[in-house]
């Protein structure tokens, strides 16, 4: 197939960039009662409204692959979220579940920044530079091909609820660690377990080398250079307008966020920690929050109790998450009412093979 055939398989058709959102949703509801338990939506946190309030369960990525993969009835699961999470639903249930996305352009920028490639290359040179003496660790917001490399060479796939415990997990297997995608959740991580900035390296990829300056034998961790485009874009200045403005504002963000600004922060920790944090917290109580808008919104129609705030007030959702969408979404389930074979995530055997080993030992841990 040519790629101007692939994109004009992956279009939207026309009739859903004209139908009404009553009409969409009216269309939504019908099918998903004609189906029934054949029927499985997860909705990813930072999904838009529209979409969410069809979804049957919500969580962040791992949650909800775990939660496809337990629900056996389901012969159909539209996973609303980007593409490595559907991979990974795909790869945990059954041959006889298939798992759609309803935009196949809905990827991630931080999961696209590790390449494989690029990655096996690298684990080719630090090798030379350290030998047997490193462990990967992924962030599951990574690629089935990462996940799959971490798994063949004795690593296992992290979250950020559970990144300090396969941190340590890592560190009793070898004596350093190689993790990736994402440098700031390694960072924090590991310097929340006492590791100084001092002992950490990033690997950049553009360059094919270490960025580090320092004895090679004081480092203890190697981090790849990705990021997420959302939460880097929370900066110390939007904490120190925040302080200046509501000084007795709890600042609770992501530790996707970068490590200073995690460290002037009151509080970080994952999606579920922020929305639990929150929740639990007295009538009165005041949060700006660093993460992703559309989740950031959410929790303030679900928190009228509160005083919540956007910790920077211009940030964007997460441009690739929002390319779900209900047009999509309707478009993904009249396909599966007619037959139609669209949309479909299938990762290859000897791939899910591998990755399955990496998520196994995280799994095991949990």
């Amino acid at each position: 197939m040519s790629i101007i055939s692939l994109l004009a398989s992956n279009m939207l058709p026309e009739k859903y960039r004209t139908m009404t959102r009553s009409e969409m949703e009216q269309r939504v509801r019908k099918i998903k009662e004609a189906l029934g338990d054949k029927l499985f939506i997860p909705g990813h946190h930072y999904q838009k409204d529209e979409v969410i309030q069809f979804a049957d369960s919500v969580g962040d990525s791992l949650q909800l692959a775990q939660v496809a993969a337990a629900n056996k009835e389901a012969e159909h699961i539209v996973f609303c979220g980007v593409h490595f999470m559907a991979e990974t639903a795909d790869m945990l249930t059954t041959d006889e579940q298939t798992v759609y996305l309803p935009d196949m352009r809905a990827g991630c920028s931080m999961a696209d920044m590790a390449d494989i490639y690029q990655t096996e290359e690298a684990w080719i040179e630090l090798q030379k530079l350290f030998g047997d003496t490193m462990i990967p660790l992924t962030y599951v917001n990574s690629t089935a091909a990462i996940k799959a490399f971490t798994g063949r060479n004795g690593g296992a796939c992290v979250t950020s609820s559970n990144a300090k415990k396969m941190v340590k997990w890592a560190f009793t297997q070898k004596e350093r660690l190689f993790f990736l995608p994402d440098q700031h959740l390694g960072r924090n991580t590991a310097y929340e377990l006492d590791i100084p900035l001092e002992q950490m390296a990033v690997w950049n990829p553009v360059i094919g080398g270490l960025e580090y300056e320092g004895n090679l034998e004081d480092i203890k961790v190697i981090l790849w250079k990705g990021h997420c485009s959302v939460h880097q874009g929370f900066t110390v200045s939007n904490v120190n307008e925040v302080r200046k403005k509501y000084p007795e504002m709890t600042i609770i963000v992501h530790p996707e966020c970068c490590r200073e600004v995690v460290e002037v922060s009151d509080l970080n920790g994952s999606t579920k920690y922020i929305v639990d944090t929150i929740n639990a917290a007295p009538v009165g109580s005041s949060f700006a929050i660093g993460t992703e808008m559309n989740l950031v919104k959410r929790i303030i129609a679900e928190n009228p109790d509160k005083y919540i705030i956007s910790l920077n007030e211009n940030m964007c959702p997460c441009l690739t998450m929002n390319r779900i969408d209900l047009p999509h979404l309707l478009w993904a389930l009249e396909m599966i009412e007619e037959g139609a074979q669209g949309n479909i995530i299938k990762v290859a055997p000897e791939v899910t093979k591998e990755a399955i080993l990496s998520l196994d030992r995280m799994l095991a841990l949990a």
